[in-house]
């Protein structure tokens, strides 16, 4: 099942635990996945778009927890 949702710049910033000023950086430098959808301006992204951008982040990994 897929997560349709859209997030906003507060929503993505708040799943990875940083400033909502940090993820516009992202995307002016080209780390952040293009967007879903623009609506007045306003760039959204699905919430599985940001999953798998943040799945697949530099620094990312399986962490255990044995």
């Amino acid at each position: 099942m897929t997560d349709r949702e859209l997030w906003s710049y507060k929503k993505i910033a708040a799943h990875i635990g940083v400033q909502p000023d940090t993820v516009r950086s992202y995307r002016k430098h080209g780390l952040l996945p293009p967007p879903d959808h623009v609506d007045g301006g306003k760039p959204y992204w699905y919430a599985d778009t940001v999953r798998a951008w943040v799945a697949s982040r530099p620094g990312n990994r399986n962490r255990r927890t044995d």
